[in-house]
């Protein structure tokens, strides 16, 4: 989204300080995730509001818009001290980015105000409240680092606080919220596990009780040691779980189903099994293909649609990560909670009790198949497996607690394992996850 004046063309260019391209690029995403409700994935690439963007404020933009989607309710309270009436969306989401920068990121006040101010003025829609953003983000620079640690996480979107709070309750959701704000640490899983403490040293990480590499610090990751070598790939931990949980073997024929973007594939190659990996999108399948050759890890790769796909085989063992709303990963998309309503959800359900079905047709008599969301939603998971038990005739099998480095705790009463964003609190969370072994009678 676009909101320069005539004022604002080539000529100004030249006259830019620095940043200043980077936080006028992150006023543009957020416009764009909360006016027209595109995803932030698909604003960070070389085109759209980061076109002509240098790395380092490709970056810094991404970050700025990331952490500005987090805290936005906050910022709005702050703004709410200063401002009678709520300014018109051009201008507030100037204002939202500067107040993130001034007291979430602690940037120095004048470079920020200075910033705001004149992208106030470029604005077709704004230009006019140049004068107000100057007064108001003063009184925040003075104020507002005062009243923000004090301020509560911000909620979940009302659909979904509803349905969350009645499957768990207000102290697990409000613990959600809270590992939200925190945002989301890097995990790394590793191509040889046996390397585990030597990687951990190298890249300054802790070793999780699961088996995954998350690091103490913030970085950039296509310049850490072992990125271009392959030796690892970024992966959530609770997602790792899910490869951890089919345990597979070498030689087996494993089908990776809805594979992008190819952690789970990579990890069952990495374990020696003959893995397919299927994805229906021919975009997100070659992100699969560049990791397997970054990685030296050998799958074949197949776009398709797994509702009309047939192999040539039946398998050892499936994975299937479904499609879902994705609920259990905003602390690390917090886009999504802007950019969804709610309303997909019954196609979503339908689309995976179908996925559930195709896969238990494409299992052996005696193989075992791993279904899992990344989903706070009942429906998505406990329920989805307990109907898919009854429809198709699979049983329980019981994960390995041990094995596995979990918490007996996460173990659902319903089978399989529930994994929240408020587990490992003092760790930096993890993403929400619902998962279950089930096996196919003989």
């Amino acid at each position: 989204m676009s909101d320069r004046s005539p004022r604002s063309g080539a000529r100004h260019q030249s006259r830019e300080k620095p940043g200043f391209a980077a936080r006028r690029a992150a006023v543009q995403i957020l416009r764009a995730v909360l006016e027209e409700r595109h995803q932030l994935s698909d604003l960070v690439g070389s085109s759209g509001p980061m076109a002509g963007l240098s790395g380092p404020d490709r970056a810094r933009a991404q970050r700025l818009a990331t952490t500005t989607l987090r805290h936005l309710d906050r910022a709005d309270l702050v703004l709410s001290q200063f401002m009678e009436h709520t300014p018109p969306h051009a201008a507030l989401a100037i204002l939202r980015v500067a107040v993130v920068e001034l007291c979430q990121e602690g940037e120095a006040a004048h470079g920020v105000v200075d910033t705001a101010v004149n992208l106030m003025r470029r604005s077709r829609k704004a230009s006019k409240l140049s004068g107000l953003a100057n007064a108001v983000l003063r009184k925040v620079a003075e104020h507002g680092p005062e009243i923000w640690p004090d301020l509560d996480p911000q909620p979940l979107p009302k659909w979904l606080r509803r349905r969350v709070i009645h499957i768990y309750n207000e102290d697990i959701v409000r613990a959600m919220e809270a590992a939200h704000l925190a945002g989301a640490p890097i995990d790394l899983s590793l191509r040889d596990k046996t390397a585990t403490d030597d990687w951990a040293k190298t890249l300054d990480a802790e070793i999780l009780p699961t088996g995954s590499l998350r690091l103490r610090n913030s970085a950039q990751v296509t310049e850490l040691p072992g990125f271009e070598d392959g030796a690892w790939w970024v992966q959530d931990a609770a997602a790792a779980l899910a490869v951890n949980l089919l345990n597979p073997q070498p030689g087996e024929a494993i089908l990776d189903l809805c594979a992008a973007p190819g952690g789970k594939t990579l990890q069952l190659a990495a374990a020696g099994a003959d893995v397919v990996a299927l994805d229906v999108s021919i975009d997100r399948m070659s992100r699969v293909e560049e990791n397997l050759r970054r990685t030296g890890l050998d799958a074949t790769t197949i776009t398709a649609d797994a509702l009309n796909w047939t192999p040539d085989q039946q398998f050892d063992a499936i994975l299937l990560d479904a499609p879902c709303s994705a609920t259990g990963t905003i602390r690390r998309h917090p886009d999504l909670p802007h950019v969804k309503h709610g309303k997909e959800l019954d196609a979503l359900f339908e689309l995976q009790a179908q996925l559930m079905d195709r896969a238990a047709d494409m299992l052996k008599p005696g193989g075992r198949l791993v279904y899992c969301t990344c989903s706070l939603l009942t429906e998505e998971g406990e329920r989805q497996a307990k109907l898919a038990k009854e429809r198709l005739g699979l049983i329980d099998i019981a994960p390995d607690v041990d094995s596995l480095g979990i918490d007996p705790a996460w173990v659902s009463p319903q089978g399989g394992l529930r994994l929240r964003p408020d587990y490992w609190a003092d760790k930096g969370g993890m993403d929400g996850f619902y998962m279950i072994a089930l096996g196919k009678p003989q």
